[in-house]
């Protein structure tokens, strides 16, 4: 089927697919009274060509789109309590939505073309969606958004908020998030100033801004003091446990391992705690460990972590606010909005006696 050029409107989807523009209608108004065959023909011509149709007027009560890929896990939770208590606040509903993962490029048909073509296809449904919905913005968590996500969004006049984006976002994509560097720098140096020098990192992917913001700063704090990282005291997968108790093994296992490993959230310090149970080690005789975020599970970990704290909650009221603002037209001080991290100080980290470790 060739993709039509130009913009497309309920007549050229009805034209192409060979059916009247009533019957096209009923299908995005989601009616009953078409046959299945027909149905999969219009679903097929409105996906291929990226049809989203025209926003409807808002409903009586306002509603904001939250999506998530990926689990839910603590971080994710208190920015959501953040969305919704600011929604209550401002009298609008939070719909939670989670999104799969987009496949990467040719898993889809086997070729790039097929599968650009098919995550323009899922993005125009997704935002059909939205629309249908009547949502007035959408707010993405932690969320990989392609171009056909961003294009579809801004053909449709859907604004969008992005809570620490899964990847770089485009410098028009207003986002919210916290001081990362400053929150890696202030992690490392608190190490250091405990007499730690062999400090490893455990964090998320590679391509995720706010992980490779943590690590700059994390780095920036070791080349201050002329402390060497070498490449494999970096190990990075994603923030949850069980990638804190794959990397925390992996440092822990080495001929010669961390003193001090700073994790990339709460969850992976909570990982890197089991891994040293399992070889005997105690935290923080043997080995010191900075989580990140301040969750609840940093206040109820044993012993209760030293962690950056993030102010969740605040990130996600922000981002409920600005979603707000965009909608009704209103112009927003900066694309994106970085809020304060601080350290919190607790039991998991403690003064390293240096021996044979060299102080700069």
């Amino acid at each position: 089927m060739t993709r039509l050029k130009g913009r497309v409107t309920l007549a050229t989807v009805a034209g192409t697919a060979g059916v009247s523009v009533a019957t096209v209608s009923k299908v995005l108004n989601g009616r009953s009274d078409v046959s299945p065959v027909t149905r999969a023909r219009v679903q097929e011509v409105l996906e291929k060509h990226g049809y989203v149709g025209r926003r409807p007027e808002p409903a009586r009560r306002d509603t904001i789109e939250l999506f998530y890929q990926g689990v839910v896990n603590a971080y994710s939770v208190e920015v959501i309590q953040g969305v919704v208590e600011a929604g209550q606040a401002a009298g609008v509903d939070v719909v939670l939505n989670s999104r799969p993962k987009h496949p990467p490029i040719g898993t889809t048909t086997g070729t790039t073309n097929g599968a650009r073509h098919a995550g323009t296809g899922r993005a125009a449904r997704w935002i059909r969606e939205l629309i249908a919905s009547g949502r007035r913005a959408a707010i993405g968590l932690t969320s990989e958004l392609t171009d056909a996500d961003l294009a579809a969004l801004a053909r449709a006049r859907v604004p969008l908020v992005v809570i620490d984006p899964a990847n770089t976002p485009e410098p028009e994509v207003t986002s919210v998030g916290s001081t990362n560097f400053a929150g890696g720098t202030a992690a490392a140096q608190h190490l250091l100033s405990l007499g730690h020098r062999r400090i490893a990192y455990v964090g998320g992917q590679p391509t995720s801004g706010c992980n490779r913001a943590r690590m700059s700063g994390f780095r920036s704090a070791m080349d201050a003091v002329g402390a060497t990282v070498p490449p494999e005291y970096i190990w990075l997968s994603d923030f949850l446990y069980d990638d804190g108790v794959a990397g925390g093994s992996a440092m822990l296992d080495l001929r010669d391992p961390p003193t001090a490993i700073f994790a990339g959230s709460d969850e992976v310090a909570l990982g890197i705690l089991e891994a040293a149970r399992a070889r005997g080690l105690r935290v923080p005789e043997d080995l010191s460990v900075v989580g990140y975020d301040d969750t609840e599970v940093a206040r109820l970990a044993s012993p209760p972590l030293t962690t950056v704290r993030q102010p969740l909650r605040e990130m996600g009221a922000v981002a409920l606010r600005t979603a707000l603002q965009l909608a009704a037209g209103e112009q927003v001080a900066s694309h994106h909005v970085e809020l304060a991290t601080s350290l919190i100080v607790r039991g998991s980290a403690a003064p390293h006696e240096l021996s044979s470790v060299a102080v700069s």
